[in-house]
């Protein structure tokens, strides 16, 4: 896959009415996630524009991207040792990735066992991918329209390959894609409506993965286990009626 888009793209499409909606969303769906994982250390990759992080407990987190951030990085190649991350946030970051599987690669090599990855994605199975199907044959368009829009079950095979377990999908962004803020306002509804009538087909997937080591178990203290028998102890009479040399004497 070749990259879609820089960070100056992204950014032009998120100050328009339906990437501000997208972000709104999208933030409540992170703050409710991000507020039951717990660690020391946690990284939101991408998307910067926006807080995901503000609901953690997590104490140590760092913000990066390509330009901005605590430090500038690729996806594809993090500056971050192995085994050293509670908790990992990909908002987009795959679907503007130049190597979306290298990026997910390099995510699972700095997550700790038992570390969560949560990753946002456009759904290509709703309304958003019909308009991204139409707009991305115009040059003009925007950015979002020319996201690689990866399904969720191809990102799910993904994380399975890489021993990383979903435990939980989340689905947002029911409105139809206008540009328009004016036209945007006229479907309020279908924001509710959407989650309960068609919960499958929202614009944008959010997945939960849990990073799982084979081999890994908690050793236990075994409580059953049989006590010492009373009589293979020597009580302290009898070790010092054998190992007393003043009582030998005085015999």
């Amino acid at each position: 896959m070749t990259n879609v888009s820089n960070e100056h793209d992204v950014q032009n499409w998120i100050e328009t009415p339906i990437g501000s909606y997208l972000l709104a969303q999208e933030q409540i769906v992170f703050d409710s996630i991000v507020s039951d994982i717990f660690g020391f250390n946690a990284l939101q990759l991408g998307l910067l524009q926006a807080d995901l992080l503000r609901n953690s407990r997590i104490p140590f987190a760092l913000k990066v991207s390509e330009s901005k951030g605590d430090f500038f990085c690729e996806s594809q190649q993090l500056p971050i040792a192995s085994n050293t991350m509670d908790l990992v946030l990909l908002p987009h970051t795959l679907d503007f990735s130049v190597n979306p599987q290298q990026t997910l690669r390099e995510v699972e090599r700095v997550l700790m066992p038992e570390g969560h990855v949560v990753i946002s994605g456009f759904n290509p199975i709703s309304t958003w991918g019909m308009r991204r199907f139409v707009s991305k044959r115009c040059p003009s368009s925007t950015a979002l329209w020319h996201a690689h829009f990866l399904s969720s079950l191809r990102i799910k095979d993904w994380l399975n390959l890489l021993g990383l377990e979903v435990v939980n999908v989340q689905m947002t962004c029911y409105k139809l894609p206008f540009q328009s803020a004016t036209w945007m306002q006229r479907f309020d509804g279908l924001d509710r409506l959407g989650r309960l009538c068609w919960p499958m087909f929202g614009g944008v997937y959010c997945i939960v993965a849990k990073k799982r080591v084979l081999g890994m178990r908690i050793i236990k203290p075994n409580w059953n286990r049989t006590k010492l028998k009373r009589g293979l102890a020597i009580s302290p009479s009898q070790k010092d009626d054998v190992s007393s040399p003043a009582s030998k004497s005085e015999q």
